[in-house]
């Protein structure tokens, strides 16, 4: 049996030697049994394959010869050869001679051999063939449009499968040689070859047939893909290849068994591994995926291909990153490996991920949501998520220097500076902060290497956070006994590693941070309010975040260090609130928050913060935000936010509302009270009534006021008394 490397042309007119005996090929016949033509199917796998597939004979052409594998198959006593594999590429090999002899006017005794190729799948695909040699086009127009133009061309065929793929490949053939000068003449000269291996009097039967060609069955995009990195693996280095490819097909594969789909095998989720593997390389290189292909055969090409300088490397790390799992000895899993150092609940020596939106198995995560493989390829897997998976793949690969210990300890700094980097952790140019993720991988090894943050490394994780960071670690190594505590307090979900709005020097409040927001959250926020205002000004300098009775996020915004204003005072109030009483309850709040109001109404002294206390109307539990126009000069005058960031129709004046509740004006924002002809804003001293014709004022209801300005009546129930009158 001999193999030898030759064209689509040369195999129709040379001898092989087969056993001994020359073989002449006389004709390539696809078989019944056969499946059909799948190359020019329209689906998005297929398209990009055939993309691949075209761009590559493209570039053999103009430039650089390329070699298509094996294609082999039985030949009988009359020179008949039925192929078992290589059928899709020997098609579209007939295709491509057929386009460059009627483009290039190539005489016709030169292409008779193309009248050997036939399909035997069904009379219109084997007629196709026939009639299609004998056709001259004009190449004036779409050529499958002219194809079916032709008074040979029944409309019937355009159901055939094996027809339609063919005219699709045609097309395709055309768009991408269209402007492609010698293409006959670089075929002659061999631009295109594949080994062939003629198989003489086999028996083929169509059991065996079904067996080995699996009948129906077309090539995934997972097996083009392996083959493809198999075949650049070997134009670097041939036994590496093998021990690569090896490894796909067991060690690897067997990781990833427990993870398939519902398809039963593991392509997609090795798939999305490789291209975490292929950004993590981005990065480290300083680089952005931002604007780079989400096809994986165009990151095999870019990072395991002789083109790259960096290739070995970049193969070690491939193999690296696949093997680390393979070798978790003792904890045997992935799944059981990360369920050691993660939970979704405070435990000792683990960190606390979310568990509505993240699971423990971050690995899982990534082989299963890292990218579309089925569509456009985009990444599903955020960046804060591609950190922490990179910290325990840099344990990982670093288990003989660090221990399970270090790395609890060291992931829990990691994970810390994530949850508090959200502006920080970015790829993309465009942001203000830039593509950060190089910096940010650098300091995250830094950090599970050795323990400590690497303050040489600029723009990476949030600056207040690693400040933070840096004090813990110190602190942790001359407090062990109390770090426990800590670790508890960080994991609170209103701080999530940011512990600064309580502070390393009020280690005892550590616990009762705690125990105060198991309370209602509405009588922590009257408690807190009581004391002082405690709220924070946005960078904008009109919105105000204050708590929320129903709103996490509110809290988190206040207890995160940002650009707000007046985040100390907002640590001074809750640790003066964390001063009075080693516990809290709800009936221990309620004294508090009822002592204050009690104070305000004996003192006729009624600041905003009272009418906030009183009120229910003045916390509608949604995000906390409030709009003040100038605070310190006017603090009576503000509205309530219902949305997040915007005024909105559902804004509201809460001393109107308490009274109009239900005539506020939508198209106002709520700062306006329907009365008749007439409307009712409120002012800082007053209420002041106005004509809705002419807007002139028509009656003021002055509110009594100290000299400081603050309010010696509740306004609201002098409101209310005036309005029954």
């Amino acid at each position: 049996m001999g193999t030898s490397l030759n064209t689509f042309i040369e195999i129709f007119n040379t001898g092989f030697e087969v056993d001994e005996e020359t073989v002449q090929l006389k004709k390539i016949a696809i078989p019944i049994i056969q499946r059909d033509y799948a190359q020019g199917r329209i689906d998005a796998d297929v398209n990009r394959i055939r993309e691949r597939f075209l761009g590559s004979l493209h570039q053999a052409i103009m430039a650089d010869s390329i070699t298509l594998d094996f294609v082999y198959g039985d030949i009988n006593a009359n020179g008949v050869m039925t192929p078992l594999d290589g059928q899709q590429r020997l098609t579209a090999l007939f295709l491509l001679h057929w386009y460059a002899a009627k483009k290039e006017n190539i005489a016709a005794t030169e292409h008779l051999f193309l009248g050997n190729f036939s399909y035997e799948t069904r009379y219109s695909a084997r007629d196709f063939c026939s009639f299609l040699i004998k056709f001259n086009p004009s190449f004036t127009k779409k050529l499958s449009e002219e194809i079916i133009d032709q008074a040979w061309f029944p409309l019937d065929w355009k159901k055939d499968p094996t027809i339609s793929s063919m005219l699709v490949m045609i097309d395709a053939i055309q768009d991408e040689f269209a402007e492609t000068q010698g293409i006959w003449a670089r075929l002659k000269e061999k631009a295109i070859t594949f080994y062939f291996l003629p198989i003489k009097d086999m028996g083929l039967t169509d059991e065996l047939y079904i067996k080995m060609n699996s009948r129906g069955k077309p090539l995934t995009q997972f097996e083009h893909f392996k083959a493809e990195l198999e075949r650049e693996l070997r134009k670097i280095d041939e036994p590496m290849a093998k021990r690569i490819i090896r490894k796909i097909d067991l060690d690897w594969t067997d990781m990833l068994w427990r993870y398939r789909g519902d398809d039963n095998v593991i392509d997609d989720e090795f798939l999305r591994y490789f291209r975490f593997i292929c950004d993590i390389i981005c990065y480290q290189n300083g680089g952005t995926t931002q604007g780079k292909s989400n096809d994986e055969f165009d990151l095999l090409k870019e990072y395991f291909s002789g083109q790259n300088e960096n290739v070995m490397a970049n193969i070690q790390t491939l193999e690296d990153y696949f093997d680390c799992w393979c070798c978790l000895q003792g904890d045997n899993t992935p799944d059981k490996f990360l369920e050691r150092f993660i939970s979704n609940e405070h435990q000792a020596g683990k960190i606390k991920v979310e568990k509505k939106r993240y699971g423990i198995n971050i690995f899982e995560d990534c082989v299963r949501n890292y990218a579309d493989i089925s569509g456009n390829g985009n990444r599903l897997f955020p960046l804060n998520r591609i950190v922490l998976l990179y910290a325990v793949i840099s344990y990982l690969l670093n288990k003989d220097t660090v221990t399970d210990k270090e790395f609890s300890r060291r992931l829990r700094i990691v994970y810390n500076l994530i949850q508090n980097s959200e502006d920080e952790i970015s790829d993309s140019e465009l942001r203000t902060s830039g593509n950060r993720m190089p910096t940010i991988l650098k300091q995250v090894d830094a950090i599970i290497k050795t323990g400590t943050i690497d303050e040489g490394i600029e723009k990476n994780l949030n600056p207040s956070q690693l400040a933070e960071e840096a004090l813990k670690i110190t602190w942790v190594e001359n407090n062990p006994d109390k770090a426990e505590s800590l670790f508890e307090l960080e994991d609170h979900d209103l701080l999530q590693g940011q512990i600064s709005i309580v502070g390393l020097e009020h280690t005892d409040y550590f616990l009762r941070f705690q125990s105060l927001f198991s309370c209602n959250r509405d009588l922590v926020d009257c408690a807190l309010m009581s004391i002082g205002n405690y709220g924070q000004k946005e960078k904008n300098g009109w919105r105000y975040q204050l708590g929320s009775k129903k709103n996490m996020k509110a809290w988190r915004n206040l207890f995160h260090k940002s650009g707000n204003n007046g985040f100390e005072r907002t640590k001074d109030v809750l640790v003066e609130l964390l001063s009075r009483a080693d516990s809290f309850t709800d009936e221990l709040l309620s004294g508090i928050l009822n002592t204050y109001i009690n104070d305000c109404e004996t003192d006729n002294n009624y600041e905003w913060r009272y009418y906030y206390i009183k009120y229910d109307l003045f916390r509608p539990g949604s995000f906390g935000k409030y709009y003040w126009d100038d605070f310190e000069k006017r603090p009576y005058e503000f509205s309530v936010m219902q949305t997040e960031s915007k005024i909105s129709e559902n804004t509201y004046q809460p001393f109107l509302k308490a009274v109009y509740s239900n005539n506020l004006s939508k198209d106002h924002y709520g700062q306006r009270a329907i009365d008749g002809d007439n409307y009712m804003v409120c002012a800082n001293s007053a209420y002041v009534v106005k004509s809705t014709a002419t807007n002139a004022e028509v009656e003021r209801i002055a509110i009594a006021q100290s000299d400081k300005g603050i309010d010696t009546e509740d306004r609201i129930i002098k409101l209310q008394f005036v309005l029954k009158r």
